[in-house]
């Protein structure tokens, strides 16, 4: 008989797994520009200004990731580019339009400093105002708690739309009937992604194909760092021996390279973040491919995959000082752990494992340097994996790691959404001011 939870499993992965051009922070103030100009229903020619007030993290994370199509990098170009030629009905993708002279025009706003970005005093983690102006109305869209949910509009100062705050997280103290890990574990997952029906899941392998295609993509371009490239031609070289870890590192990292690298590809995202997808997606698409496993096979460690890295990421701010790649390739450990003859037991010491290794890696912001930290988080998926099949792993007597695998993720999460808050505000007071 179906579990109960399964229905609302499907849910969240269809809410949290979804595709974004570019990184999702400058997006989604992108996103509420281009909804601001539609409330105007002006053309770029008659805005005067464009005021953009975010949290602290969003400027964090936007400060310094190229926005897509642009060869910029920073809120300003995204705040101008979706005033510009924004879609707003294509959410994380609201970019996808764009063009050379839709770029041109925008980069002249910043010339002439129409555009404005300012750091606002509120408490959310993730929250974008965007206000238009032009000769005789202006129109403020608030994005707050996940990068499309609109919160509020006002037209003229006056407040049009409100909505209640999302919020899906286990750092808070209220119930959220959307969030289906409240009463889940690890267990739960596992069995869901190994038992459900396979026409109801089939939908995950999309992101297959397009963070494989970014891969692909960031292989063949100049993008970023090259930390891909740069293995790849390390491995011609005769640097490096190719085989199962140097193609999970150079693959993933390669995906990172082309979306921070601001490739015109959509990533499919996992909880808001087109790293935090790659790095649930592309291990293990590696790992399918080595074992030549078979369709079903692959939906079904990718669905393990990003669901339990929905469900380990439930548990933390949207946003913090923990890198979101880590939480992410935790995930992508349990699809490549079963796809090698792993059960539950043996996922579990490895998602441990990969708590006791790297765990309190920063997010310092979106940046190209991010590539980097996908691939180290991928190589220690990889590692504890191995692991974990010789079974091997780091114990409840080590560290922050708790005797079961729950214990340790919510171990995880204290840690990121306590003492490492002050952590936060050290790297953007370092950022800001260097």
């Amino acid at each position: 008989m179906k579990h109960t939870l399964w229905p609302a499993f499907i849910d969240v992965v269809k809410r949290d797994v979804v595709p974004a051009l570019g990184c999702t922070e400058p997006v989604s103030v992108a996103l509420a520009a281009a909804i601001a100009v539609n409330k105007l229903n002006i053309n770029h020619q008659d805005i005067t200004a464009i005021n953009v007030l975010v949290s602290a993290n969003l400027m964090k994370n936007g400060m310094g990731v190229t926005v897509p199509g642009t060869g910029m990098v920073g809120l300003e170009i995204a705040a101008a580019a979706g005033a510009v030629a924004g879609d707003s009905s294509a959410q994380l993708e609201v970019l996808k339009n764009l063009t050379t002279d839709n770029v041109a025009i925008a980069k002249t706003m910043l010339d002439k400093k129409i555009v404005t970005v300012n750091v606002a005093n509120v408490s959310n983690i993730l929250y974008s105002k965007v206000t238009i102006f032009s000769t005789n109305h202006s129109a403020a869209v608030t994005i707050a708690d996940s990068h499309t949910h609109v919160l509020a509009i006002e037209e003229d100062g006056i407040t049009t739309y409100i909505a209640e705050p999302q919020n899906t997280s286990h750092a808070t103290k209220k119930t959220i009937k959307s969030n289906p890990f409240i009463d889940a574990c690890a267990q739960d997952i596992f069995d869901f992604a190994t038992q459900a029906p396979l026409a109801e899941i089939e939908f995950i392998k999309q992101a297959y194909q397009l963070n494989n295609d970014l891969s692909i993509e960031g292989l063949q371009g100049n993008y970023g760092l090259q930390v891909g490239a740069t293995f790849q031609r390390s491995v011609e070289r005769g640097l490096l021996a190719g085989g199962l870890l140097t193609d999970v590192l150079l693959r993933t990292a390669a995906a990172s390279d082309a979306r921070m690298g601001g490739a015109m590809k959509p990533a499919m995202s996992n909880s808001g973040s087109g790293n935090q997808g790659i790095a649930a997606t592309m291990p293990v698409v590696v790992v399918a491919e080595f074992i030549k496993a078979d369709d079903e096979q692959l939906i079904r460690a990718l669905m393990l995959s990003h669901l339990m890295a929905i469900y380990i990421k439930s548990y933390q701010n949207k946003l913090s000082a923990l890198c979101g790649a880590t939480t992410a390739s935790m995930g992508a450990v349990a699809g490549m752990t079963w796809l090698l003859g792993g059960d539950i037991k043996q996922i579990s010491a490895a998602i441990n494992s990969m708590i006791g290794d790297i765990a309190g890696m920063i997010c310092d912001g979106a940046k190209t340097s991010c590539a980097m930290k996908v691939s180290s988080s991928a190589g220690s998926a990889v590692k504890s994996a191995l692991m974990a099949l010789d079974g091997i792993g780091v114990t409840g007597n080590e560290g922050i790691v708790a005797h079961d695998v729950d214990s340790t993720i919510r171990n995880l999460s204290a840690l990121a959404n306590g003492s490492m808050t002050q952590t936060d505000v050290q790297i953007l007071d370092i950022m800001i001011n260097k």
